[in-house]
């Protein structure tokens, strides 16, 4: 059966006027995603990974082109709460509890207070985070602090999750566990996932397709469909195929940088 195309994007470019001049941060952008898929954004810093996120998300408007979310634009998929998005830095309000800002969202959509408390406890759960609801921010590790953010990205159900390098400031183990616990989440869920990072073991353990961008403007070297199966132990990441797509992924990038 064929997948249900959920992100189209068809000749984006997108030039930012700054007081220096133009900014021609993405050039020519083309892609599918479709339902379900694990899809990583890799490159080098300043190539637009970021911006092409928020241009899916309504936060950027593209100069040319065009982008559909769910068939609609993506300020109509923004207003329709179509997806949920996980910034680079947790950005709970610390004087909220994290079942406060777990519910921030759902208050201000107007869930009733029972739908708000069953939501939370099911993301809370989902995350593994059970019991922390009445703790606050400060009270609990980056690592878990993050996994507070994504669970408030999934309080209101959307059917897409979009993430700029959520566990870029975390270290090595904490972040290896994340990834884990980041799988078993999709698995339970189906989500539509973008992802956002530096590293090419993440985005290779984490996608089911990788995206690989160039340097400004941001073009799209490479798209790699991952032949690894669904199910990833960590030690998946010394097998011969991962190493072999990981040295695909570093083959891009350098293609991205001598093109230029």
């Amino acid at each position: 059966m064929t997948q249900e195309t959920i992100i189209h994007a068809q000749g984006l470019d997108l030039t930012f006027e700054t007081n220096d001049g133009p900014v021609h941060a993405l050039k020519d952008v083309n892609l599918e995603i479709k339902k379900g898929e694990f899809v990583s954004f890799i490159g080098p810093s300043g190539c637009g990974k970021t911006t092409f996120l928020r241009c899916i998300a309504g936060l950027e408007t593209p100069t040319s082109g065009e982008i559909s979310v769910n068939g609609m634009t993506p300020d109509q998929a923004r207003q329709a709460r179509a997806y949920g998005y996980v910034f680079q830095a947790a950005g709970l309000y610390p004087w909220r509890t994290i079942g406060g800002n777990i519910r921030l969202p759902l208050e201000i959509m107007g869930f009733s207070k029972s739908e708000q408390v069953e939501r939370v406890g099911r993301v809370l759960d989902l995350v593994d985070l059970n019991g922390f609801d009445r703790k606050f921010p400060w009270q609990l590790s980056g690592g878990m602090q993050q996994r507070a953010s994504i669970a408030r990205a999934l309080a209101f159900d959307a059917d897409i999750l979009l993430m700029d390098e959520p566990f870029g400031a975390l270290d090595e183990i904490v972040r290896d566990h994340l990834n884990e616990q980041l799988l078993q989440l999709w698995a339970r869920t189906e989500k539509t996932i973008g992802f956002v990072t530096h590293s090419i073991p993440e985005a290779v353990y984490l996608s089911t397709k990788i995206v690989v961008m160039s340097p400004r403007p941001g073009r799209i070297s490479d798209v790699i469909d991952s032949p690894l199966p669904k199910e990833r132990p960590l030690d998946i990441r010394d097998s011969a195929e991962f190493i072999e797509i990981a040295h695909r992924v570093r083959d891009g990038l350098r293609a991205g940088h001598i093109d230029e």
